[in-house]
């Protein structure tokens, strides 16, 4: 099934999320839609709150990021920790499935190192790094209710507030499902 991505101004974008025990229902079809709303929406990650959810859960897919001799990864991530990050933070532009048509410059660190659950409730510590530690950072952050522009000045935020508006209040057209906040 694929969801519908919530915009930029629903409250469950900004909550910490919480963690999921053993016995989630459906958890792994769950995952699977997860997966099919990101491709249908030509994204690179989708966390949980992204289609209203507020759990510990993201999915990435960071291979098509690399070219055919590099490496990236499709991989769910349940109850992740973030235990370090290191090396020099470098800039790269972002955007977000939540917040379309803004894309602005991110500082993140080149590497980290994340304890996580797969699908099947096994726990894995793993260092990543490069664009897949990026895209890594940026879904972990949804899961703590932190976003993208978060990471930008604040004076870069004030330029967007209108553009956030207008996200917000569903004055945009992309090509994929989107769900608008209440008003």
């Amino acid at each position: 099934m694929i969801f519908p991505i919530r915009a930029f101004g629903d409250p469950v974008l900004r909550k910490k999320c919480d963690s999921i025990p053993t016995d989630y229902p459906d958890l792994k079809e769950l995952i699977n839609s997860m997966y099919e709303t990101m491709d249908e929406s030509n994204g690179v990650g989708l966390a949980a709150p992204q289609i209203g959810l507020d759990i510990r859960l993201f999915v990435i897919d960071s291979t098509s990021m690399y070219d055919k001799d590099g490496e990236g990864v499709r991989t769910a991530f349940i109850n992740a920790e973030m235990l370090e990050e290191t090396e020099k933070p470098w800039a790269f532009e972002e955007g977000c499935l939540s917040i379309p048509h803004i894309r602005e410059n991110v500082d993140r660190h080149a590497k980290i190192r994340l304890k996580y659950q797969d699908e099947n409730f096994k726990w894995h510590e793993a260092e990543f790094d490069g664009m897949t530690a990026r895209v890594i950072q940026h879904e972990y952050d949804h899961i703590e209710g932190i976003l993208f522009i978060d990471h930008i000045s604040p004076l870069k935020r004030r330029l967007l507030k209108g553009k956030l508006a207008d996200i917000s209040k569903g004055k945009i057209s992309v090509d994929y499902r989107m769900k608008f906040p209440k008003r």
